[in-house]
């Protein structure tokens, strides 16, 4: 090797560290990729609510447009509109609550994804999420709405959710149905 090819190569190795600097490696999936690797698959244990919570995996870098206004709502795609329909009409029983206020961004996320976890170990199909309607913060402006919603969609389990009844809520919180594995 030539003194002008290591050269070359360190050029090369310092573009490519300086294109990848911000670059960050995707989340772990439980999900095995067909053909690779011929071995058998390694068993993995459940995880208890608190080890998913430490490997949270809702980003607040996925931004996904929700309106902020006094009616806003999802639906998973490929799921009738009437599953929102009878979300709004109160079809299913609120089965738990969260409360978030008080809460930073951060640890909102933390108590929402370790509640979620334990929803769907609980086999609840809908639960109420409280997150207010930003009153006490800075602008007076919601800052935990847009970003649970967000954080909602980033879940596969979440089926639907929308704003509660004004006698449950009104805009400080929202029900979520959620899906329930047999």
């Amino acid at each position: 090797m030539t003194k002008k090819d290591s050269a070359n190569d360190e050029d090369e190795m310092a573009l490519f560290h300086a294109a990848m600097r911000d670059v960050a490696p995707l989340p772990a999936t439980d999900k095995l990729i067909p053909g690779g690797s011929k071995l058998p698959p390694v068993p993995r244990k459940k995880k208890t609510p608190e080890q998913a919570a430490t490997e949270d995996t809702l980003s607040d870098h996925i931004f996904m447009e929700i309106e902020a206004g006094d009616e806003w709502s999802f639906v998973r795609p490929g799921m009738p509109h009437q599953t929102l329909r009878r979300l709004r009409r109160g079809y299913w029983g609120i089965q738990d609550n969260l409360d978030l206020h008080g809460f930073t961004r951060d640890e909102a996320r933390l108590e929402l994804s370790v509640f979620l976890d334990a929803c769907a170990q609980e086999k609840f199909r809908c639960v109420r999420v409280i997150h207010g309607k930003g009153l006490s913060s800075k602008n007076r402006e919601p800052v935990l709405k847009i970003r649970i919603g967000n954080w909602l969609m980033q879940r596969a389990d979440v089926l639907a959710f929308c704003q509660t009844k004004p006698e449950d809520g009104g805009g400080g919180a929202i029900l979520i149905l959620l899906k329930v594995n047999a």
